[in-house]
């Protein structure tokens, strides 16, 4: 029996095959989750800024992007996740996708989808057994990246 994780406005997890990952009402921010498919381990992040350098009191690391990132990557390869056969898909806010794809960069880790911008809301679940990011909007049919 799989389990559904949920992930909360600034908040990440991890998750392992047959569980699912999701996260709720993406709209500026930006839901991105690694996957590594042999191990099928797979983390979400659920940011809403892009850097925590411009911000005084940022003590919850998952509301920005950079240090987001950095611990959802951490926590992924403490879970079994290989980092070099990490890919990453991100859905949500345009202007947050910037700093996901910077620091995607920098970490050598391919983005190898995404479903971003535009001014609607999006409900997000990765499926850790086969890797599949899907990408729920009202009135939308159902995406799958």
């Amino acid at each position: 029996m799989s389990e559904v994780i949920k992930v909360g406005m600034a908040d990440l997890n991890v998750c392992k095959a047959p569980d699912v990952i999701t996260t709720l009402g993406l709209g500026s921010c930006i839901g991105l989750v690694f996957y590594d498919p042999v191990s099928k381990v797979g983390g979400m992040v659920h940011y809403m800024l892009p850097d925590s350098t411009k911000v005084r009191n940022n003590s919850n690391i998952a509301k920005f992007a950079d240090t987001g990132i950095d611990e959802l990557l951490r926590r992924v390869i403490a879970a079994g996740a290989n980092k070099g056969r990490l890919i990453a898909k991100i859905a949500g806010g345009a202007r947050n996708a910037e700093a996901a794809k910077a620091k995607l960069k920098q970490l050598g880790i391919r983005l190898v989808a995404e479903d971003t911008g535009l001014n609607y809301g999006r409900t997000v679940e990765l499926h850790c057994d086969t890797g599949e990011f899907y990408i729920k909007s009202v009135g939308k049919p159902l995406k799958i990246i």
